[in-house]
């Protein structure tokens, strides 16, 4: 197993210090670096950035948006990154929600199947340098009756292939990821119910042909974002993660379109998932945090002494997770930079580490 680092957003006022963890994550070995972006600042930005302050670590977006750019834009960022990194970069897409689709980006959020599938398929025909020709139900290039000609992508990534990872949550997206991509980028996993997730994905590579007969998922990067608090508390360190947790299963979309919230209840936590999201949606955030259950945000993180942090990655490691990617929940980059060398030693010793 592999481990990765999320540095989440930039310009929240700890940018600096998210340089420093990516450079200490560089140091020990980590795999990847991602960065996100929502309605703020933007990922391409600062992987380039990372980029330039890093020497083997890979870089990758988790995600861009779909709706944001235009398949031939993603491709032209890929491969500029690409170029800059060495062949570091790895893409990841999602489709954020209707939230932010309609709000911020203008576009509708309708039939992000289709989307997903035909953008993939634009931004491979454009990174193999292809001349870009498509004729979908979502995506015409070029536009019919008009000046516009079939162009191919003037430089050339380091690599054939840039590995491709989706984020997806509902059970018909991460068929569809399974099916079309290298890898998930996925939140909220918890290895005791890893095949509420694993069975679609299987189901999508078999599909596809991918894997082997035994094990469709072989060579597949399965890549959660975990929460990590090293502690002798673990009760004090989930009570950390509750508002981000009730952020995500309670106000992330609409009542009838939270997509994390439906994963919740998938999970077995039924009753939780409906009083979280009552709550966070009458603007009682405080009381929805705390009805988020600390079975829940312990199935789904790494928290307690180093020894229970290095059993839960051993968990984690037979669920099928490929790269381990945590995001340390500490205020200060000291605690944060220790965390990073604490899971880096806690997978040397549980004999997981490549």
């Amino acid at each position: 197993m592999r481990l990765g680092i999320n540095l989440g957003y930039w310009g929240m006022g700890n940018d600096a210090d998210n340089l420093a963890l990516a450079r200490e994550a560089d140091r020990l070995g980590y795999a990847v670096a991602w960065v996100a972006e929502a309605y703020g600042s933007d990922a391409a930005t600062i992987l380039s950035w990372i980029a330039a302050q890093t020497e083997r670590i890979d870089i990758g977006s988790a995600v861009f948006q779909i709706p944001a750019r235009t398949p031939a834009m993603t491709a032209m960022t890929a491969g500029t990154l690409d170029t800059l990194s060495g062949g570091r970069f790895r893409l990841g897409l999602g489709v954020s929600g209707p939230q932010v689709s309609e709000g911020w980006h203008g576009v509708r959020f309708d039939a992000p199947l289709g989307r997903t599938r035909e953008y993939v398929d634009i931004v491979r025909m454009a990174l193999r340098r292809d001349k870009v020709e498509y004729a979908g139900k979502h995506y015409t290039l070029p536009l019919p009756d008009g000046p516009g000609k079939a162009l191919r992508l003037t430089i050339h990534p380091v690599r054939e292939e840039i590995p491709v990872y989706l984020a997806a949550v509902g059970p018909k997206n991460l068929e569809l990821t399974g099916e079309l991509a290298e890898g998930w980028l996925a939140i909220f996993f918890s290895p005791e119910h890893a095949e509420v997730s694993l069975a679609p994905l299987r189901a999508g590579r078999v599909t596809a042909g991918k894997g082997t007969p035994e094990n469709p998922l072989a060579g597949f990067d399965i890549v959660p974002t975990v929460p990590v608090a090293i502690t002798d508390d673990v009760s004090s360190a989930a009570d950390r993660l509750r508002g981000y947790a009730a952020l995500y299963t309670g106000g992330m979309g609409s009542r009838d379109k939270n997509f994390y919230n439906a994963l919740m209840r998938r999970m077995g936590f039924e009753d939780a998932a409906a009083k979280v999201q009552d709550l966070y949606l009458a603007k009682q955030h405080r009381d929805a945090a705390a009805a988020v259950p600390e079975e829940f945000i312990d199935a789904t993180s790494l928290l307690g002494p180093k020894e229970r942090v290095r059993d839960r990655m051993v968990a984690f490691a037979e669920a099928g997770v490929t790269t381990l990617t945590i995001s340390p929940a500490a205020l200060n980059l000291e605690d944060r930079v220790s965390m990073l060398r604490d899971v880096a030693d806690a997978l040397e010793a549980a004999g997981l580490a490549e």
